[in-house]
C-alpha cells in the first residue's frame, strides 16, 4: 500500500515538472539573482558615494555613529587595540533599505505590466468566446404553417372584436 502512495507522489511530481512551472520558477530565480546584483552595484557604486559626498563620508556604507570609542594601548611605540569601538552602522542599514526599495519598485512595475497584459488577454479571450457563442447560436426557427394560420386568425378576431366594440 505504501508503494501505491509513493507511485502516486512520483507521478504527481513528474506531472508538476512537465507543466513547466518549475522551469519558469527557476528562470525567475536566476534572473532575480542577476537583477539583485545589478541593483546592489547601482547602490554601492553610484548612490552610496553620492549620498556619502553629501554627508562627508567616503560612502553611505561608511556612515556610522560611534557609541563608545575604541580603547588602545601603546607599549614601546606599538599601539594595540584593547577594546573595539562600539558603533551604530546606520549607513549599511540605509544601503539595505535602498536596495530593497529599488527591487520592490521594479517588481511592482513588472507585476503591474504583467497583470495588465493578463487582464487584456482575458478580456480578449472572453470576447472571442462570446462571438463564437453568437455564431453557434441557431437562428430562430421559422413558424410552421399552423402557427402562421393561428396567428392570422387571432389578428382577424382582434380586428372583428374591435369593430364590434365601436
Amino acid at each position: 500500500m505504501a508503494k501505491e502512495k509513493k507511485k502516486g507522489f512520483i507521478t504527481e511530481f513528474k506531472e508538476f515538472i512537465a507543466k513547466g512551472n518549475v522551469l519558469d520558477m527557476a528562470i525567475g530565480v536566476v534572473i532575480g539573482a542577476a537583477f539583485k546584483a545589478i541593483v546592489t552595484s547601482l547602490v554601492d557604486n553610484i548612490i552610496n558615494p553620492l549620498i556619502g559626498l553629501a554627508i562627508n563620508t567616503a560612502s553611505l556604507a561608511d556612515a556610522k555613529a560611534v557609541l563608545k570609542e575604541a580603547v588602545t594601548e601603546t607599549v614601546d611605540g606599538v599601539t594595540t587595540v584593547v577594546t573595539e569601538a562600539v558603533t551604530l552602522n546606520y549607513g549599511l542599514f540605509v544601503k539595505s533599505v535602498i536596495d530593497f526599495l529599488i527591487v520592490a519598485f521594479c517588481l511592482f512595475c513588472t507585476l503591474k505590466v504583467v497583470m495588465s497584459i493578463k487582464s487584456k488577454a482575458e478580456a480578449l479571450r472572453k470576447k472571442e468566446e462570446e462571438e463564437k457563442e453568437e455564431e453557434a447560436a441557431p437562428a430562430p426557427a421559422e413558424p410552421t404553417p399552423e402557427e402562421v394560420t393561428a396567428s392570422t386568425l387571432k389578428e382577424i378576431l382582434a380586428v372583428l372584436k374591435d369593430k364590434e366594440n365601436k
